[in-house]
C-alpha cells in the first residue's frame, strides 16, 4: 500500500461547498482505501491505496464528492515521496528560522511551463518571493498571505490554470503525518 495525499480546492471556504471531514473519511471508504484520515477542516486526505495512479485517485475522489455532495471539487493526489520532494525542493528553506508560518506552496492542477511563468509580471510586495519548482510555485509572503497579491485567484488568472495554496505548517504537517522525513 502506497501513502498518499489529496489537497482538495475550495472547499469549507467562507461557508462554500462545506464538507464534515469526518463524513468524507466515511464516504471514501466503498474506493478501498485504507488509514484515511483528515487534517483540519480545509481539505487535506491522508490515505493508503494499492497500485493506482495519482490522477485516477484524484478522479474517484473528486467524483465520490460530486455524487455525495452534488458539488464539484477539484482534487490533487501526492504520494507520500511526492511531498517529501516538494518539500526539500523549497528554495526558501534555510530562510524559516521559525517563521514557517510566512511560507506557502501554490499548487497547479494542469501543467505549467517555465516559460510561461516567467513571463509574468508578479504583482509582489516588498522582499515577497515567488519561485516555480516543478508544479509548485514556492511563495514568501513576509507580511502574510492575506496581503499578498499572490493568490490562487492571481495565479489562476496569470496562467490560466486552477491552483490550491496550503501554508508551510500544514504541508509539514501532512508530511510527517504521511510518514516523511519532516
Amino acid at each position: 500500500m502506497t501513502k498518499y495525499i489529496a489537497l482538495l480546492r475550495g472547499i469549507n471556504v467562507s461557508g462554500q461547498k462545506f464538507i464534515r471531514m469526518a463524513d468524507l473519511v466515511g464516504h471514501l471508504s466503498p474506493f478501498g482505501y485504507s488509514d484515511v484520515q483528515t487534517y483540519l477542516q480545509s481539505g487535506n486526505l491522508l490515505f493508503s491505496a494499492g497500485k493506482s495512479t495519482v490522477s485516477t485517485l484524484a478522479a474517484e475522489i473528486s467524483a465520490g464528492i460530486a455524487q455525495e455532495y452534488g458539488f464539484d471539487v477539484k482534487v490533487i493526489v501526492l504520494t507520500a515521496t511526492d511531498l517529501d520532494r516538494i518539500v526539500q525542493s523549497n528554495p526558501f528553506s534555510s530562510s524559516l528560522q521559525g517563521d514557517d508560518k510566512l511560507f506557502h506552496a501554490t499548487f497547479f492542477f494542469e501543467p505549467v511551463s517555465v516559460a510561461a511563468f516567467q513571463k509574468l509580471t508578479l504583482p509582489v510586495r516588498a522582499e515577497e518571493r515567488a519561485v516555480l519548482c516543478g508544479q509548485v510555485v514556492m511563495l514568501y509572503c513576509p507580511e502574510g498571505y492575506g496581503k499578498t497579491k499572490l493568490t490562487n485567484n492571481y495565479f489562476e488568472k496569470a496562467l490560466g490554470v486552477t491552483a490550491t495554496t496550503r501554508n508551510w505548517r500544514t504541508l509539514l504537517a501532512l508530511q510527517k503525518l504521511s510518514g516523511g522525513s519532516a
